[in-house]
């Protein structure tokens, strides 16, 4: 529900969004690679699980209070900003940097990770024609 659209997507609507990392390396590792995709799937799977099924809501939307009171955790509040496309390429960018970040320093890790890895781009499609993109520049 974006409360701040003057049209239908002010709505509680849907979409089916595909997600795109581009990562970038100096150079490939041992394993002639920037990143195993393994590393990517482990940490992309819990934190977009949470945005399936879920209605995501600009705390400041007069009716969030009671959404959340229904559905609970299936109710992502976005403080005081509308969960546009575009933010939500912001937050998944800065969430899976931290997360990359966190993998890389772990001395337990399964895959290998060099620190040097940066996503560099996250694509957020909202549907086959219609994409937010979110870099740090």
């Amino acid at each position: 529900m974006l409360s701040k659209h003057p049209d239908k997507c002010q709505f509680p609507h849907g979409h089916t969004r595909k997600v795109e990392f581009v990562l970038e390396a100096e150079d490939l590792d041992e394993n002639e690679m920037v990143c195993d995709f393994k590393i990517m799937k482990q940490a992309v799977e819990d934190n977009l699980d949470t945005l399936d099924h879920a209605m995501c809501m600009n705390t400041d939307d007069e009716a969030y209070d009671t959404f959340k009171n229904l559905y609970g955790d299936r109710v992502i509040g976005f403080e005081f900003q509308d969960p546009t496309t575009e933010l939500m390429a912001k937050v998944i960018h800065d969430t899976f940097t931290q997360k990359l970040a966190a993998y890389s320093a772990n001395p337990e890790k399964k895959y290998p990770l060099r620190s040097g890895v940066r996503i560099i781009k996250v694509r957020v499609w909202e549907t086959a024609t219609s994409r937010a993109e979110y870099f740090e520049g």
